[in-house]
């Protein structure tokens, strides 16, 4: 909590509830008027209080003290407003809604309020006696630099938006090579005696240690090199065990819950066995995590040539990790460098630019300060976003005198602590609670927004709190204190560095505990001080979790935050922890707690993710405080009980992934609602309908499951959605009536009648023009809402994001989506209706319009259109003229049957760079792309040709069979082709000259490229620059290679010589006479053949035929094959398969390693005896692991 915000929070609450009555219905209002008077005192002191409280301990213990006090203030207050709202308006007395009103009108209860207020107004004078002890500084109220902060807002929002791309994971341009340099290690083959070789990244927290491992791991060649790619974070405090499973589960093993280092070390040695690893142990403190739990269970089961790369900012663990020397030391940034980092941070136009550039002076001597650190130089970018680019303002931040404290405990990084003082008093107690969040779990902005408010952290007009908490976490991010992980949309979920982290739980020590399961020093912690906010994050199974028990402790708790296992026992409960507001537990057994959950009186935040439960007590109605409820993911929960809808003051409620039938009626009470998610659809009477919605107005977010239940139009009429004005999220959800094969299910099939229905049904659901966000799905009616057609450029004028899913029966796409202003983003998913997309999807312009000037492009701000599933879409109809995609940047096509790409896309998508097609049926070909860069292609069964890609650098080509022609390709730098059937290079291969080439395909085809240059498919690979080329094993796609550089020359595999050949015997030269011979295809055969591959079978090479033919492998293998599949002789064997040689009849018995056989060829006679008992021995064993031998293997 911080100081003055608090206090602010608090006076809130008091000059809400001071009344003139007070007097004569208590005596006690000379005591309210002294708090509310004692509390003005001291705010304009509380700021320096704070500031203070950070590194001066004399402060610390009297801060402290009025924080213990101003929480019991509002918890007080929060008493009062309870008892009113038990009451209920109608029970008040005409002029006596005054929460603290009505509980003076009730004796016990006024006395005891009283008491509790005067004893609180006397802790307070103590407190400000001392105050006057530390000399505080008057820095103004909350009030007074809040609003300085509004102030700035409207500069901020411009900032918000301006330079997200130029601002991430911006490190210096040297992070590029010696991103190059450390790949080069790893692929290197210096691994000197042991199997795995270890590279260190060394440096100080926030020099980038962490970035420059991300972009490594993250390269191609490295990922095409390693089977296996694991990262791992490590605690100071880790738990071995943990830290076993976790590997375990990444690698794709399983580790059932075991406890004991001597089980689960095996069972990791098992799971890496033979493979190449490539293995980040990110932040380590102390090499133990590598020489006490990972040495010994890796070291000598994976494959030679793995890696580990470490990161630490003590050169001492890489020292005792033998890491190869010399070490990476990643260097300071140099004085330029920092200085076009920081412009980065801050600049969002050219002009904006020239404007800083006459601030180089001092700019420059701010980075000075940041010490070349890019952590912190991201962070002074981030503050000064927030100053005028003037000479003035920048100089108070060159001149604070947070940079010249000396003797700063390593937590506190100088850069850091400015933007943090700089910070507004409730954003400050935003970003102290950002850090409690167990670091490994997902939690999304609204979760985040909803603690904050929860706790007080917000406060303000409640009609805005969400938006106001918004603002905060944009804040966050765009001072670089907190930063979007990419893999979400919208940057709904962040990240905080580590560096940051530490400097806020620092700052928040005393009063907030984040920790893991695992860390040895848990319950003492736990019992020797008193939190008011902890986090809790469990891996590990139910065992491990730490005792609810140990918790109860905690009297004074606010907030609990639980993601993973913890132990709940029969008797344990909530009544130990009556201050808490906020109580978020996922991922555990929690039935236990749910009889206690009413006596929470003060809990706003209620989130049971992933839990056991299956109901929630009726006593949940008496918890009047509650804002945020969450049951995601709660598959057993059934019921909601009737007591729900007496939550007056919810704000924010998520069904998604439970199993309810209905909410109860009487849910329109719930006015104060924002966000709804999971909302089911009812028309039985018992349940809450549609047109309870109609009266909660402030909705923002709205997501209404089981539509095709509303059988009256009218029903959903009276949801309203037309006149929420703030809604900018609806989903609008049918069950879905598609199948596997994304066409309709036969049993599930619906009546012209039920199609009519619905489409009333959704046309009375027509959303606001404010909406963002549309999610329809499944929605069965043949035509589409009406809202979504011709007029959508009215209906949707604001709409950023639009998924549709499972469209079944709908036979065309919306025909005014081209001409949204803002649409950025759409994904059709499912159609199976659509054969085809006319011109009316392209139509920008309106069919009245005077003049063909007043046409614009099509999509005039589409960035990404995924087109998935569309089973019976054949044409798509665009015409080479027509404008439209002028910056669309990435396409999907996947599963249709299109013939052809229209000319249009490629002539007018000019900002098109990634182009990904995936099972389109009857596509001939692809080509005339000027600004494609990578090309995805994937089961186009009849693709023929690719052309005319001036740009493309990367193409991804797997099981295309019929692709015969890849021209005009001339920037193409990395191909990757996937097929395991193909037993010959693409003649195509040698017409291109890309510098990569990796190549998944039959082990037929890699004995071939094996023989390097003596093999017949050298010409069409020899002039590539680097080629790596695999055959699969079982379900290792990688089990053998060929590892080619063509300068200097170096060839590697671990293909055996007696496979260099292919079979010699006629039965393979015919396809069809091979495959009714031997009852698989070549692939299967090539399967049996590796299962014999080994040591023990390369002599076997020595018999040749009188017409000079060597006995392969293939050939042995074959005649063993139909020993075992057959009882015919030998000789007739022979015959069959091709062995035209004489050959005297004799036995072999699977199983046998001798027999009498072809005594006339003692060679012969040999190799084909130890083949089929090899064969045999290999296939019984494989019999019960593998469906494919035994299926190869039945007759």
């Amino acid at each position: 909590m911080v100081l003055d915000a608090f206090a602010s929070y608090v006076q809130n609450m008091l000059t809400e509830m001071v009344s003139e009555e007070v007097h004569m219905l208590l005596g006690v209002g000379d005591d309210i008027d002294k708090m509310d008077v004692k509390l003005r005192d001291l705010k304009n002191f509380l700021a320096d209080a704070d500031r203070r409280n950070i590194t001066d301990e004399s402060v610390r213990e009297w801060v402290a003290q009025l924080k213990r006090a101003m929480y019991e203030a509002a918890d007080i207050l929060d008493l009062c407003q309870l008892k009113a709202m038990e009451r209920g308006p109608s029970k008040v007395d005409c002029g006596c809604f005054n929460p603290l009103l009505f509980c003076m009108r009730n004796p016990s209860h006024a006395r005891d309020i009283g008491t509790r207020i005067k004893a609180l107004n006397k802790r307070l004078d103590a407190i400000k006696e001392r105050s006057a002890a530390f000399s505080f500084i008057n820095l103004g109220s909350y009030e007074d630099r809040s609003s300085k902060v509004h102030a700035a807002r409207s500069s901020d929002a411009r900032r918000e938006t301006s330079g997200e791309f130029d601002r991430q994971g911006v490190v210096g341009e040297k992070i590029e090579q010696d991103t190059k340099k450390l790949v080069e290690i790893m692929l290197s083959e210096n691994e000197g005696n042991t199997n795995i070789m270890v590279v260190a990244i060394v440096g100080v927290g926030g020099i980038g240690k962490t970035t420059l491992a991300q972009k490594v791991f993250d390269n191609e060649a490295l990922n095409a090199e390693f089977e296996k790619m694991i990262w791992l974070s490590i605690n100071k405090d880790f738990d071995k065990v943990e830290l076993l499973r976790t590997i375990i589960t990444q690698a794709g093993g399983v580790h059932g819950g075991e406890k004991a280092l001597a089980v689960i070390q095996p069972i990791l040695a098992a799971t890496l066995k033979g493979k190449k690893l490539f293995l980040v142990l990110d932040d380590v403190w102390n090499h133990g995590a590598w020489d006490d739990v990972l040495k010994a269970p890796l070291a000598n089961v994976v494959a030679r040539g793995s890696r580990v790369l470490v990161t630490t900012r003590d050169e001492r663990v890489a020292r005792g990790m033998k890491a190869v020397l010399p070490y990476h030391h990643v260097d300071k940034l140099e004085e330029e460098d920092a200085w076009l980092l920081l412009k980065k941070q801050i600049i969002s136009s050219e002009a904006d630019e020239r404007e800083i550039d006459v601030l180089k002076d001092i700019g420059v001597q701010i980075v000075a300060k940041c010490d070349g650190l890019p952590l912190a130089v991201k962070v002074m970018g981030g503050l000064l976003c927030q100053k005028d680019k003037k000479h003035r303002e920048w100089e108070m931040v060159l001149d604070d005198s947070i940079w010249s404290i000396s003797g700063l405990p390593e937590e506190l990084n100088h850069a850091v602590y400015l933007s943090y003082e700089d910070l507004s008093s409730c954003a400050k107690q935003c970003f102290l609670h950002y850090s409690l969040l167990p670091k490994t779990a997902v939690f999304y902005r609204d979760q985040i927004i909803g603690m904050w408010v929860s706790e007080g952290f917000v406060h303000g007009n409640s009609d805005y709190l969400e938006e106001l908490g918004s603002t905060y976490y944009k804040e966050l991010i765009l001072r670089n204190l907190v930063e979007p992980n990419t893999q979400y949309v919208d940057q709904c979920v962040c990240n905080m560095h580590d560096v940051v982290r530490s400097f806020a739980q620092f700052v928040a020590r005393n009063e907030a505990l984040a920790t893991c399961s695992g860390e040895t020093n848990i319950v003492s912690k736990l019992s020797g001080h008193e939190f008011l906010q902890i986090s809790l994050e469990s891996k590990g199974s139910e065992s491990d979790g730490l005792d609810w028990s140990s918790l109860q402790a905690q009297k004074t708790l606010r907030a609990l935050i639980s993601v993973g296992y913890i132990n709940i026992k029969p008797g344990d409960s909530l009544v130990h922890f009556p201050c808490l507001r906020t109580l978020h537990i996922d991922s555990a057994h929690v039935v236990e707690l749910l009889e206690s959950l009413h006596e929470l009186k003060h809990l706003r935040y209620l989130s049971l993710e992933n839990t056991d439960i299956s109901s929630l007590p009726d006593s949940i109605g008496k918890m009047k405080f509650l804002q945020y409820i969450s049951l995601y993911g709660c598959e057993q929960f059934l019921k909601v009980p009737h007591s729900f809808v007496k939550l007056g003051q919810l704000r924010y409620l998520n069904f998604c992934g439970t199993s309810i039938e209905g909410i109860p009626r009487g849910f329109h009470a719930l006015t104060s609602m924002r966000a709804l998610h999971g909302f089911p659809a009812q028309v039985d009477g018992h349940w809450c309908s549609l047109e309870e919605l109609g009266p909660l107005s402030q909705l923002k977010h709205l997501q209404l499951d089981g539509l095709e239940n509303i059988t009256a139009s009218s029903s959903a009429a009276k949801a309203k959605l037309g006149d929420k004005v703030h809604l900018t999220d609806l989903t609008l959800a049918c069950g879905s009536i598609l199948g596997y094969d994304g066409l309709i299910k036969e049993e599930d099939g619906v009546s012209e009648e039920e199609q009519q229905k619905i489409e009333k049904v959704f046309d009375e659901l027509c959303p606001p023009p404010r909406l963002e966000n549309l999610h329809i799905r499944g929605y069965f009616g043949q035509r589409l809402p009406r809202w979504m057609m011709s007029s959508l450029d009215v209906s949707l004028s604001s709409l950023r994001i639009l998924f549709i899913t499972d469209l079944a029966c709908c036979t065309q796409l919306p025909d005014g989506l081209c001409r949204l202003p803002y649409l950025e983003f759409i994904q059709i998913l499912r159609a199976p209706a659509i054969k085809r997309v006319g011109p009316e999807f392209m139509q920008s312009y309106h069919q009245h319009s005077p003049r063909p000037s007043q046409m614009v492009a099509a999509f005039p701000r589409l960035h990404k259109m995924e087109l998935i599933g569309m089973v019976e879409w054949e044409e798509w109809e665009w015409e080479e003229q027509v404008q439209a995609f002028p910056v669309l940047q990435e396409l999907m096509l996947k599963q249709c049957k299109l013939k052809c790409l229209p000319p249009g896309l490629a002539s007018q998508a000019g900002a098109l760079n990634k182009l990904t097609i995936y099972n389109v049926q009857g596509l001939i070909s692809v080509e005339n792309f000027p600004s494609l860069v990578e090309l995805e292609l994937d089961e186009n069964l009849d693709l023929e040709r690719i052309t005319n890609l001036p740009r493309l650098q990367k193409l991804t080509i797997q099981d295309c069979p019929k692709l015969k022609a890849l021209e005009d390709v001339p920037a193409l730098q990395r191909i990757i082709l996937t097929d395991e059937d193909m037993e010959a290079l693409p003649e195509y291969m040698g017409g291109i000259n890309p510098r990569h080439l990796e190549l998944y395909c039959s082990l037929v085809l890699l004995t071939s490229i094996a023989a390097g240059q003596s093999g017949a498919e050298w010409d069409k690979f020899g002039h590539v620059e680097h080629v790596k080329a695999y055959a699969s094993e079982g379900g290792n796609s990688r089990k053998w290679y060929v590892l080619y550089t063509a300068n200097p020359y170096s060839l590697e595999t671990n293909v055996s010589h007696s496979f260099m050949s292919r079979g010699t015997l006629t039965s393979f030269e015919d396809g069809q006479r091979f495959e009714s011979l031997f009852k698989m295809t070549r692939k299967n055969f090539s399967y049996i053949c590796s299962l014999v591959m080994g040591p023990s079978m390369e002599d076997m090479n020595s018999y040749t035929f009188v017409d000079g033919r060597v006995l392969s492998l293939e050939d042995r293998v074959a005649v063993a094959l139909r020993r075992l599949q057959s009882s015919e002789p030998t000789e007739s064997i022979a015959s069959s398969v091709g062995v035209n040689e004489s050959i005297e009849q004799g036995t072999i018995c699977a199983g046998q390693t001798s027999a009498k056989c072809i005594k006339s060829n003692p060679c012969l006679e040999r190799s084909i005896c130890i083949t089929v008992a090899v064969l045999y021995a290999q296939l019984t064993s494989h019999l019960d692991q593998t469906g494919t031998v035994r299926r190869m293997t039945a007759s």
